[in-house]
C-alpha cells in the first residue's frame, strides 16, 4: 500500500512549516512537486527553498498540473480537473521508491485544500497521514496583527463565488473569504465594514491593505492587479469585519 503523508507548509516562508512537517519531510523517501506551468515557476521553487530548509533530500518527482476546461459547469469542471490531477499523481507515483511520498500542501491540507479529496480518487487507497500547517487566515491576521474574532463573535469562512452569487451571509459579523481571483468584495454595499488583505503572505514579496471597505476596496483591485502582472500569479485572502 502507497503511502501518502500530505504536509502543510504555510504561505510560502519556510518558518511557517511545523516542526512535526520538518521531521516529516526529512523523513519522506519523495515528494511530488507539481509544475503548474509557464509564469508559475516560483511555485516549485518555493517547495524546493522549503525542503531545503528542512533539511530534506528525498527524491523529487515533478509531474505536470492540468488545466481546468472553463467551458463546463463549475462543479463538472473541478469534478474532472481533480480527476485528471489523481491521474497524474498516479502516474508519477510509478517512479516513487520504497517509503512514504510526501506532497507539500500551500496553507493546511484540511482548509480550502482538495489534496485530500484528490488523494481519495487513487487506486489502491493509499495510507494518509496529514501534517497541519499555518493557514493563510492565520498568516493574514497575524500580518495586520488583528484577531481573527470578536468577543463572542463567530466568523464565516468562504469563498469569493459563493459572496459574489450569495452576498454577505446572513447574520455575520466577520467573513474570512479564500480563494477570490475576482475580488468578489466588490459587490457588497461597503458602508459600515472594514477590510484586511494580503497577498504573498509570509513572503518577501508580501502586500497588504486594509481600512474602510470603501476606501481600501479600490486599492486593494489596484495593488492586486499590479503584483499578479509582475509575478505572474498571486495567492491572497481577506477577511472583511462589520
Amino acid at each position: 500500500m502507497t503511502e501518502i503523508w500530505l504536509i502543510g507548509i504555510g504561505t510560502g516562508h519556510p518558518g511557517h512549516v511545523t516542526l512535526e512537517g520538518a521531521a516529516a519531510l526529512r523523513e519522506a523517501a519523495a515528494v511530488l512537486i507539481p509544475h503548474k506551468g509557464r509564469g508559475k515557476e516560483d511555485l516549485a521553487h518555493l517547495r524546493l527553498t522549503i525542503l531545503r530548509a528542512a533539511g530534506a533530500e528525498p527524491k523529487v518527482i515533478p509531474f505536470d498540473m492540468p488545466l481546468r476546461d472553463p467551458a463546463l459547469p463549475y462543479a463538472e469542471r473541478v469534478a474532472r480537473w481533480h480527476d485528471a490531477i489523481a491521474a497524474r499523481w498516479q502516474e508519477a507515483l510509478r517512479a516513487a521508491p520504497e517509503g512514504p511520498v510526501a506532497l507539500l500542501v500551500w496553507g493546511d491540507p484540511g482548509l480550502y485544500d482538495s489534496t485530500l479529496r484528490i488523494a481519495a480518487r487513487l487506486e489502491p487507497a493509499p495510507k494518509l497521514r496529514v501534517v497541519p500547517g499555518i493557514t493563510a487566515l492565520q498568516a493574514l491576521t497575524a500580518a495586520h496583527a488583528i484577531p481573527f474574532n470578536t468577543v463572542n463573535g463567530a466568523v464565516t469562512v468562504t469563498t469569493g463565488r459563493q459572496l459574489r452569487e450569495h452576498g454577505w451571509p446572513a447574520g455575520a459579523e466577520t467573513v474570512a473569504v479564500m480563494l477570490d481571483g475576482a475580488c468578489s468584495f466588490q459587490a457588497l454595499a461597503p458602508a459600515g465594514r472594514h477590510i484586511w488583505w494580503g497577498g504573498f503572505l509570509g513572503m518577501p514579496e508580501q502586500v497588504l491593505e486594509s481600512g474602510p471597505l470603501a476606501e481600501a476596496g479600490p486599492r486593494i483591485v489596484a495593488t492586486r492587479t499590479a503584483a499578479r502582472a509582475r509575478h505572474g500569479w498571486i495567492m491572497d485572502t481577506y477577511l472583511i469585519r462589520q
